[in-house]
C-alpha cells in the first residue's frame, strides 16, 4: 500500500479570515467577562464571610492582582496612567495593587513619582489603606494599596 500524502489548499479570502478573526476575539472578551464575574463573585462572598478585620489581615497577606510601573514617567504622564489603572482595577474588582514608582535616588530634589502616587492616593475616592513595600518587592521604591 502506496502512503500518498497530499497537501491541502484551503482558499480563504480576506473578509473570511476577519470574520473568524472577529468570532475568536468575541470569544475571548466573553471569556475575559466571565472570569471578571467570577472574581468579583468571589470577592463578595468572602467580604460576606469574613469580618471586616479578617479581611483586612487577609488583603495584607496576598500578592497583589496587578501592578503597575511608572519608572521614567513625567508626573503629568504618571497621573493619567494611574487614574486610568485605578479605575480598570475598580472594575475588574481587584483588591490590592502594587505601583512600582521608584525610590527618587536619581531626582533632583523629591521623588517626583514616588509624591505623585501619595498625592494620586489620596484624592482617588475608593482607595483604601497604603504603605511601601517589602524591601524584596521593591521597598520604598513601590506601593501597595487596598481598593474599598
Amino acid at each position: 500500500m502506496k502512503n500518498n500524502k497530499r497537501s491541502m489548499i484551503i482558499k480563504m479570502n480576506f473578509g473570511d479570515i476577519l470574520n473568524k478573526w472577529e468570532h475568536i476575539s468575541a470569544q475571548d472578551n466573553f471569556l475575559k467577562k466571565e472570569q471578571i464575574n467570577d472574581k468579583l463573585r468571589l470577592n463578595t462572598d468572602i467580604k460576606k464571610t469574613h469580618s471586616q478585620g479578617e479581611n483586612r489581615r487577609r488583603l495584607l497577606k496576598i500578592s497583589p492582582d496587578v501592578i503597575l510601573d511608572i519608572h521614567g514617567l513625567t508626573s503629568e504622564e504618571a497621573w493619567n496612567s494611574l487614574d486610568h489603572f485605578f479605575s480598570d482595577a475598580k472594575d475588574m474588582g481587584y483588591e490590592k495593587l502594587r505601583i512600582i514608582h521608584g525610590k527618587g535616588n536619581r531626582s533632583q530634589g523629591d521623588a517626583v513619582l514616588k509624591n505623585t502616587v501619595r498625592k494620586y492616593i489620596e484624592k482617588c475616592p475608593f482607595t483604601g489603606e497604603s504603605g511601601y513595600e517589602k524591601a524584596k518587592y521593591g521597598g520604598s521604591g513601590a506601593t501597595w494599596v487596598l481598593l474599598k
